[in-house]
């Protein structure tokens, strides 16, 4: 059973740094994986990912600030955030695919959707 575990959510005040981390199991490969976020009556959003040979992606609202890192021998993809700004308060998902896709095609994706794996959700509270 394919299985993705997230950390690190949590308060933070604007300005201040969280780290994120998903723990992938299940897996016969090393699968592309992400991070994704959606607030409330917004669009999911796909703000940083990462492939198996590790070519990364980020969006423009995150880009400069954000870091995406796997280490392959713990099955575990993180993401450190910095300067965080309180419009970044929200649930952040972890994704896994089970197969390559492109950016094009993943920023596309719904948060959750059924061709994904994904974890249950950790929470981001940036304050003012």
């Amino acid at each position: 059973e394919i299985q993705l575990v997230e950390s690190g959510g949590g308060s933070v005040q604007a300005g201040g740094s969280l780290r994120l981390s998903c723990v992938a199991s299940g897996f016969s490969f090393d699968p592309d994986m992400g991070w994704y976020r959606q607030a409330p009556g917004e669009e999911c959003e796909l703000i940083a990912s990462i492939e198996s040979e590790g070519d990364t992606y980020y969006s423009d609202s995150v880009k400069g600030r954000f870091t995406i890192s796997q280490d392959k021998a713990r099955n575990t993809v993180s993401l450190q955030m910095k300067s965080l700004k309180p419009e970044g308060t929200t649930l952040y998902y972890c994704m896994a695919a089970q197969r390559p896709y492109s950016i094009y095609t993943l920023r596309r994706k719904t948060c959750n959707g059924g061709d994904l794996h994904w974890g249950q959700g950790t929470q981001v509270t940036v304050s003012s």
